[in-house]
């Protein structure tokens, strides 16, 4: 059983957290990922005291631990409309949770989107697949060829391509080394290397790195093609394409680290990658499922209701042609009680074309009642999409998706 709580269920403490934010970055104990993009040194606190006695972390480990005991207890924890800084606190608590050993024992918690805007987290068994723990170590850890021979296929098809990795022949062999290493450590961990098909890619080189079905374009290109001073211009990049992710997937020469240095990270963000796509195609087809059968159920409930009214209509039909035969049958009866009186008071005889007007309107008074000769259930045919759109409630008559507005 999940947890749906309001979005404002942190803004109290969102405003005095994000006053502490770069605080907590620069004195916290995670240390950024020697690769990744975007790590900041970490900068001297003037505060005497322990990070972890500040009120910004107490808070957050408030809510962490508040987050634990729900995932504990009810499995799933859903916000559903949360803010943007709601989204980056729960983040930071989570983060806090991890890095102070707060998730419960060979757990792990995991956040996916929920129902568009929302977010949803829950406990995943065992270590994620690409923790520290479990990744290899990034120095040394993809090793890099010293000559360019047996080569992949795809690296190879690169190599005789003139109108791709488009560099000095120096940087250009040195480009086909780290693409080789990717593509030659890839296809040992099981994934598949594809050539790159997209036109965006024609100045740079590249692979398609295949991972449970996922493909991730890793292309290398030069960093500062225009500088002529040569440090600069003998610099590299290797970029992971963004995709719909906000994940950062850069990294660059730099003078305490090269890039052959940093293989072993890249394949492991593409892994992670993979993992969170996995979890996201898992929730988008739990979600198409819960929709059908919303769909489904929505199509039923019309049918029932578009039968109701197919018995309604025949039963009104019925009605009505009962009404009009007694009120004919009493026009009958007041017509047949003028003739008599005529007859009785001798001045005026009924006339044979009178006597048959009554007689015939008599015969089609019994002709048209419908108790003459009882009815039973009547026949049903399956309505039509016509007839089951005004009882759907917006969904569409034919596949589970809402109709588009008039």
């Amino acid at each position: 059983m999940a947890t749906v709580l309001p979005g404002g269920s942190v803004r109290r403490i969102v405003g005095w957290v994000r006053l502490s934010a770069r605080t907590v970055c620069a004195t916290s104990d995670r240390v950024p990922a020697p690769f990744e993009e975007g790590g900041d040194a970490a900068v001297p606190s003037d505060s005497p005291s322990s990070y972890s006695e500040r009120p910004v972390a107490q808070a957050r480990r408030a809510k962490a631990q508040e987050l634990v005991e729900r995932l504990l207890a009810e499995g799933r924890v859903r916000f559903t409309d949360p803010g943007d800084d709601e989204v980056a606190e729960w983040r930071r608590v989570v983060n806090y949770a991890k890095r102070h050993g707060m998730e419960p024992e060979g757990r792990r918690i995991e956040k996916v989107p929920y129902g568009g805007l929302g977010l949803e987290f829950y406990l995943a068994e065992g270590p994620h697949p690409n923790a520290r723990s479990q990744r290899p170590t990034a120095s040394g850890s993809v090793p890099v060829p010293a000559r360019l021979a047996h080569l992949h296929p795809v690296v190879a098809v690169l190599k005789d391509d003139d109108q791709h990795l488009l560099m000095p022949s120096s940087l250009r062999r040195r480009s086909l080394l780290l693409l080789q290493g990717l593509a030659a450590e890839a296809v040992r961990r099981g994934h598949e290397v594809r050539a790159v098909h997209s036109k965006f890619y024609r100045r740079e080189g590249g692979v398609d790195i295949v991972v449970d079905g996922f493909a991730y374009t890793v292309t290398v290109r030069q960093e500062f093609p225009e500088s002529s001073i040569p440090e600069r211009s003998a610099r590299l990049v290797v970029e992971i394409a963004h995709g719909l992710t906000r994940r950062s997937g850069r990294w660059r020469d730099r003078k305490n680290r090269s890039l052959e240095q940093a293989l072993g990270v890249i394949l492991a963000e593409i892994e992670e990658r993979a993992v969170e796509d996995a979890e996201h195609r898992a929730n988008d087809e739990r979600k198409r499922r819960e929709r059908e059968i919303r769909w489904r159920a929505a199509v039923e409930e019309a049918r029932e209701l578009a039968l109701r009214e197919q018995l309604a209509a025949v039963l009104r039909e019925e009605a009505g042609r009962w009404r009009e035969a007694a009120l004919i049958g009493e026009y009958c009866d007041a017509l047949e009680r003028r003739l008599g009186a005529l007859e009785e008071d001798g001045d005026e005889q009924p006339t044979g074309s009178q006597r048959r007007w009554l007689e015939w309107a008599r015969r089609y008074a019994r002709d048209i009642d419908p108790l003459q000769r009882p009815p039973g259930m009547p026949t049903l045919r399956e309505p039509t999409s016509d007839e089951l759109r005004p009882y759907l409630k917006g969904w569409s008559a034919h596949e589970p998706k809402r109709q588009a507005e008039p």
